[in-house]
């Protein structure tokens, strides 16, 4: 579970306890914690320490490679990079997202609601579930999609379903589950035929069946542990994301709508073409990831959360039924105007899940979907701009283009980007609420990853092994004294040695 841990004294007389890496999220990352000699936690950090490169490597080549080149960020959301680049490269044909064919954006909002589902199941059901079904502090043999299969069979066998049913929306509409090609400047390469469209058709109400099944496990296990849920690693924050235009829940094309801890609108419908107006983005020498915040509250109260609980707290309605009686109930939960509970992050994205197999159903249903109407083209322009709702979050791809069509300038702000204040703060929070001073336990640790795993964060496309690696894990403190040690062999089982 963790490929290194140590501890170190620094100049300052304080401890360094690192987690190296984060297990169970897309990608690579660690966490560094400063003890004073009380042991009270200084200082919390979520490190990303791999550079990607990708606003730099994709200039120089033609805009309409865009939608392949960055899907290759991430091996569980491309669409929403696909998608995202080709909404902005739509612009630089002069098409605006209103403007596609018909066929062309109902075939896009098909695939995005497959990634989102997909991407949703595959976080809480392979991740997360394991946390929150069988305890924070179990056992690592636990926390697999393997223990929920052989414990909780029939959850664990819905949550692969669901993973696979939009993977296949996917494959139906792009031709690959991951990796695949649809979206071209101005429109879509293909229709979905008669026989792709039955064949979603066949489970489409087992899905949304399963999907509702999914909102009440999570509502029971949430309320069933309260005040606990809803006060672990929570913090109060701004909140964004996109909206339609009579302020419904919007995954695909919508204006950005802000609003504060108080549920106070700080902007609305604000057309995100504009977004540099209202964003800036900090950089900082300790993380590759830099800290987004609106322009106007400054750094210290602008930076703010984006995702599902940013989603479900900013809209004023779902339009799909079941989700908006799940979002209903999910609002009254709280006595405030927003739902603050970083663990909600899970509920919400389940009542998402439901929106989606529910609009699946209702798309599949449109005769647009067959239609070979699929791209439109105006004049030529030499920037654009797109906006999507990714499964993490609000994601921003920004280009520009020469004479020639070959990218000069990219700007990506990539979802987990924006939530990498509150990440590092709910970290903040868990380490000095758990962690002991005078012993060191490998649960606990796990404590400061379930705060991480809340917001799904994508920190690039790395994976590693899990459960296989030999590491040591060892307090020291002020006086440089080993207070206690783990020892974690090959077989996964951690033993205590002798300090």
């Amino acid at each position: 579970m963790y490929d290194h841990l140590e501890t170190a004294q620094n100049p300052s007389n304080l401890k360094r306890v690192v987690i190296d890496p984060v297990s169970r999220v897309e990608g690579h990352g660690k966490v560094t914690l400063l003890l004073d000699e009380n042991n009270k936690v200084q200082q919390a950090r979520l490190h990303i320490v791999e550079f990607r490169g990708f606003e730099k490597f994709i200039q120089g080549r033609p805009y309409w490679e865009l939608p392949v080149l960055v899907q290759r960020l991430c091996g569980i959301c491309p669409v929403s990079h696909h998608l995202a680049a080709a909404k902005a490269i739509d612009q630089l044909v002069g098409i605006d997202t209103d403007n596609l064919p018909p066929a062309a954006d109902k075939l896009r909002r098909l695939l995005h609601f497959g990634q989102v589902l997909q991407s949703h199941a595959l976080h809480f059901f392979h991740l997360s579930s394991p946390d929150l079904l069988f305890g924070f502090e179990s056992e690592i043999s636990k926390r697999s999609i393997v223990a929920v299969l052989e414990n909780y069979p029939e959850i664990g066998l819905q949550g692969v379903k669901l993973r696979k049913y939009g993977q296949e929306v996917i494959r139906m509409v792009s031709g690959k589950r991951v990796h695949g090609t649809a979206a071209l400047p101005g429109g879509m390469n293909k229709p979905l035929s008669k026989q792709e469209r039955d064949y979603l058709l066949e489970d489409i109400d087992q899905i949304i069946t399963w999907s509702q099944a999914a909102v009440d496990l999570i509502k029971k296990v949430h309320t069933s542990n309260l005040p606990f849920y809803d006060q672990f690693a929570t913090i109060r924050s701004n909140y964004l994301g996109l909206v339609k235009p009579n302020g419904a829940l919007e995954l695909y094309h919508g204006g950005i709508r802000a609003k504060n801890q108080h549920g106070e609108t700080l902007l609305d419908h604000f057309d995100y073409c504009d977004y540099n107006a209202i964003i800036h983005e900090e950089v900082r020498s300790w993380s590759y990831m830099k800290f987004p915040y609106l322009t106007a509250f400054g750094k210290q109260n602008g930076w703010y959360r984006v995702g599902p609980l940013a989603r479900v707290n900013n809209c004023d309605f779902i339009d799909t039924p079941l989700a908006e009686i799940a979002r209903i109930q999910f609002k009254q939960h709280s006595d405030e105007a927003m739902v603050h509970s970083t663990l909600a992050f899970h509920w919400a994205r389940l009542i998402e899940a439901l929106h989606c197999a529910e609009s699946i159903k209702t798309l599949l249903y449109d005769p647009d979907l067959l239609s070979n109407d699929l791209v439109a083209q105006g004049e030529k322009r030499y920037e654009g701009i797109g906006v999507i709702e990714a499964p993490r979050g609000t994601l921003f791809h920004h280009y520009q283009v020469d004479e020639n069509d070959i990218v000069t300038k990219a700007n990506l702000i990539v979802s987990t980007t924006s939530n990498n204040t509150a990440m590092n703060e709910s970290v903040r929070q868990v380490a000095a609420e758990y962690l002991s001073g005078h012993e060191l336990t490998e649960p606990l640790l796990n404590n400061i990853e379930v705060a991480i795993r809340a917001y799904d964060p994508c920190l690039s496309c790395a994976t590693h092994a899990v459960g296989k690696m030999p590491l040591q894990l060892e307090l020291i403190d002020a006086e440089g004294q080993l207070v206690d040690q783990l020892t974690r062999h090959s077989n996964g089982e951690f033993v205590r040695e002798s300090a």
